[in-house]
């Protein structure tokens, strides 16, 4: 460990890649179950996660405009989550509609085409509608400050995102392993002509997937807009790809190894410059903190090309 930190800046990057690690994977879930589903890739999943941050964002305008958001923070954030989810759902349902039913019996690059396609048009889109400048996220004055975690000062900020990242990846593992849909959502990820032939409804299964990625993608947003106090039109692009190689790395395909992947790369981000960069005497060593993750990952797939947990990363043959 480089001598010019103490014990207290350790614990503090060690907590915000565990924040920005839960974000990324998140987003990484969304990749990995329609991955897992349909062996393919939807690139328009960044720009489905941005349009869930800019909901919850003017969802709290909205309520700091009434005055909701001093008085009610609990209800406020609720009313946040519930825009962010339906929105980035239902946008969600939109891209699988109309960018990979068309072509899902065509030819493989067609769909990963329409769906790159899609993200320039809602990244654009966003940009019309909401202006290219950074946009503030309204704060929670019920949640500023720091609290003391075994004589750490953490940001209350950070601890309430991470425990809310946690508890939705464990409704997600309860919806998939416990529940009827769940079960279908296995049984086509394993065998769709099978499931076909047990009475499954492959479509309503493939929607279902596509409006559960999109929903976390919402609460992705949510938590970003949270942490960082400032959101952008063109966030989805670098934050999709964040949220891709958390999947890959953890092993596409496999929900275990998205939330792993997610982690091991907010963390490496986080923890990198510090243990690699800065004893060797780089200037500004956290400006080059996804040069870092991004050697990680390629080494991963050098080393272990199925990722950490999952599968090799594989696309279906015309």
């Amino acid at each position: 460990m480089h001598p010019r930190y103490g014990r207290d800046e350790w614990a503090s990057f060690l907590v915000f890649g565990l924040v920005i690690g839960a974000i990324y994977a998140l987003i990484a879930l969304g990749y990995t179950m329609v991955y897992g589903i349909l062996r393919m890739v939807n690139f328009a999943h960044g720009d489905v996660f941005m349009f869930g941050a800019y909901a919850a964002c003017f969802t709290l305008i909205a309520c700091n405009r009434n005055g909701l958001l001093a008085t009610q923070p609990a209800l406020s954030f609720a009313l946040a989550l519930l825009a962010c989810m339906l929105v980035a759902a239902g946008l969600a349902i939109l891209a699988e509609r109309i960018a990979y039913r068309p072509f899902r019996r065509g030819r493989a690059m067609a769909p990963l085409i329409s769906t790159l396609g899609l993200s320039f048009v809602l990244e654009y889109s966003a940009r019309g509608m909401f202006g290219a400048q950074n946009k503030a996220f309204p704060s929670f004055p019920a949640i500023d400050g720091a609290v003391l975690v075994f004589g750490l000062s953490i940001p209350r900020v950070q601890l309430i995102v991470m425990l809310a990242a946690v508890l939705t990846m464990l409704v997600l593992t309860l919806v998939v392993m416990r529940t009827r849909m769940g079960t279908a959502m296995r049984a086509v990820a394993e065998d769709q002509d099978a499931a076909i032939l047990m009475g499954i409804n492959v479509d309503r299964v493939i929607v279902f997937t596509f409006a559960l990625g999109g929903a976390l993608a919402g609460v992705a947003g949510l938590l970003y807009g949270l942490v960082f106090k400032q959101i952008s039109f063109f966030m989805g692009f670098f934050l999709g790809v964040k949220g891709f190689g958390a999947a890959v790395l953890g092993g596409i395909g496999n929900i275990p190894g998205a939330m792993l992947g997610g982690f091991s790369l907010g963390l490496v981000e986080s923890l990198g410059p510090a243990l690699f960069l800065e004893g060797i005497g780089v200037a500004a060593p956290y400006q080059l903190r996804d040069a870092i993750a991004y050697t990680m990952l390629v080494m991963v797939l050098i080393f272990r090309p199925r990722g950490l947990l999952g599968e090799r990363l594989a696309v279906k043959r015309a």
